[in-house]
């Protein structure tokens, strides 16, 4: 079955024929897989970049190569420079493309990663945390941004992973060691009453998914195996991972949005699943029909979490059809289609 037959409507239409900027040019990109020199693809990447959301980011960039405030990035939330990268990345932007987006990539990697591949919040290792680690090392993929520190970032967030060659996290002697944040293996997290954090998991798979496979060590395919085993030993379509100090899930998990930051949601967790291919494991059978559930009549999917007014572009009205989810929707019922 053709992937479009699972949409209620020509949504895919919708996406090509939008006046958003950026928008078809993800569609014809991601959805249509229109050659990289075809002249309509190049037309549609030059509007993007010259008066959508890209456009609109970059305007905001400081000329040393950060956002809002020098350091780290993290704060505040979200236009420093750790979001901006992050949402840079999924509007589709490259370093090739524009000198300001190396600029800001190559300052990330200056500012937030220490010698020992954490990407922090704080400057200092302690300031780690897998949803941070896995949004930035995809990011990081995504714009093309190619500097031998990552694998570095790599190599750590599979350690953390698995727990090679960490210590606990109350040895403060162990050169390596987990902190108080990133508390342990499998995803444990402080901010989770120390149990693996799914959001965080997904967030890392996400990142190892889109890490060719000719860079993925040893050490890195059995961090990649244990995340799988861990996100597919819970019913996806139900979520009911550890919740830390909660009885149930975070009802976030069931709205759909965009950009994604440190909250997840389904359609993430799923498409970090098939790109490491599983997208033939029937565990996805009722997160995916769940998916295709929340289209409208039109096969157009709403914004049901956003972050208005807290970032340098808006994204549309909440719970309004939205083609930034339409965009992201059709790609995990494309990539699972050639998955079947």
């Amino acid at each position: 079955m053709l992937w479009q037959d699972q949409l209620n409507g020509d949504s895919l239409r919708w996406l090509l024929d939008s006046e958003v900027p950026g928008v078809r040019y993800l569609a014809l990109h991601h959805l249509v897989d229109c050659p990289d020199d075809a002249p309509e693809l190049l037309a549609a990447r030059n509007s993007a970049y010259t008066q959508g959301p890209i456009a609109a980011i970059l305007a905001q960039m400081n000329e040393e190569g950060y956002w809002a405030e020098p350091g780290p990035g993290y704060n505040p939330k979200y236009r420093s420079t750790v979001w901006a990268i992050c949402l840079l990345a999924q509007l589709g932007a490259a370093a090739d493309q524009d000198p300001r987006i190396s600029r800001g990539c190559a300052y990330l990697l200056e500012h937030a990663l220490t010698p020992g591949g954490h990407f922090t919040a704080s400057g200092l290792p302690s300031g780690t945390a897998d949803c941070l680690q896995g949004n930035l090392c995809a990011a990081l993929l995504d714009l093309g941004y190619d500097d031998p520190k990552l694998e570095t970032a790599f190599e750590w967030m599979a350690r953390s992973v698995t727990g090679e060659g960490i210590a606990p996290q109350d040895d403060r002697h162990a050169p390596v060691r987990y902190y108080a944040g990133k508390c342990g293996p499998i995803f444990a997290c402080g901010a989770n009453n120390k149990l693996p954090c799914a959001w965080g998991g997904v967030k890392v798979m996400w990142a190892f998914g889109k890490l060719p496979l000719e860079r993925r060590t040893p050490l890195i395919e059995r961090a990649i195996q244990q995340g799988i085993d861990f996100l597919l030993s819970r019913d996806p379509a139900a979520a009911d991972y550890p919740s830390g100090w909660s009885t149930k899930p975070s009802g976030n998990w069931w709205k759909f949005g965009f950009p994604m930051f440190y909250v997840t949601d389904l359609l993430q967790n799923v498409e970090a699943l098939i790109s490491l291919g599983c997208g033939r494991d029937p565990r996805l059978t009722k997160v995916l029909a769940l998916i295709r559930d929340k289209q409208d009549a039109q096969g157009r999917w709403a914004l049901e979490y956003d972050y208005t007014g807290k970032m340098w572009v808006d994204f549309g009205p909440k719970k309004q059809p939205n083609p930034w989810v339409t965009l992201r929707a059709l790609r995990v019922l494309k990539a699972a289609s050639a998955s079947g």
